[in-house]
């Protein structure tokens, strides 16, 4: 209990300190606490150290976690891994935010499945343009997000991204804040969220304007063997 209480005290305040050099107020920044690959009993102790929002990235343990936990008050969970179509069922019911929409298809399947319940997302950009990960290309994610804008129940929140491993992280970063900035201009309406910046990067994230960032590792220590 007392090192993941200890090491989420000094990822908040490592945030806190990020965001005063940054000029802004701590509270615009949500911690994600990202549990993909650990136990529930992980889940319980940074809950008890007054965590809220956790991030898994498999949709059936996202589906078992949120079993296993749902007598927790107030504990919201983030999708924040790449989802298949076939597993949308999986996550749908359970998620507070969808982190990683990337194609229309995904995106009414989740809204089928989602049913009456509102279910906030945020279009996944692969802003480096790589083969190997899922997300859209900045140039098509207009097209997206009208799309998905024309889905009920979803509800268009924002954009998230993941840089390219060992480069710098604050021109990516940069990049999908500018394309957050042309989306809500072309669609008469602001996208309030980014979410960006991991344990190696939440710092440069938040100041390039991150709302979101997704700490696992520097919280719960290496992932465990699935």
């Amino acid at each position: 209990m007392a090192a993941i209480a200890e090491r989420l005290a000094e990822i908040r305040e490592r945030s806190r300190l990020a965001c005063a050099r940054a000029g802004r107020d701590p509270s615009e920044v949500t911690l994600v606490a990202v549990t993909k690959t650990h136990p529930a009993a992980a889940v319980r102790e940074a809950y008890e150290a007054g965590q809220r929002d956790f991030g898994e990235s498999y949709a059936q343990e996202l589906r078992d976690k949120a079993r296993e936990l749902s007598e927790l008050p107030n504990l919201r969970w983030h999708f924040i891994g790449r989802l298949q179509t076939n597993k949308a069922r999986y996550v749908a019911p359970v998620a507070s935010l969808v982190h990683a929409v990337d194609s229309e298809g995904l995106a009414r399947e989740l809204a089928r499945r989602a049913g009456s319940r509102a279910l906030p997302c945020l279009l996944e950009v692969n802003v480096a343009g790589e083969r190997q990960k899922g997300g859209v290309a900045p140039a098509a994610a207009e097209e997206l997000a009208r799309a998905v804008r024309a889905l009920p129940p979803l509800a268009l929140r924002g954009l998230m991204t993941i840089p390219p491993a060992g480069e710098p992280a604050a021109p990516h970063f940069a990049r999908l804040r500018r394309l957050r900035e042309e989306l809500s201009s072309a669609l008469g309406e602001p996208l309030p969220e980014l979410s960006m910046g991991m344990s190696e990067d939440f710092e440069e994230a938040i100041a390039e304007g991150s709302t979101i960032v997704r700490v696992g590792s520097a919280i719960f220590g290496p992932r465990e063997a699935r």
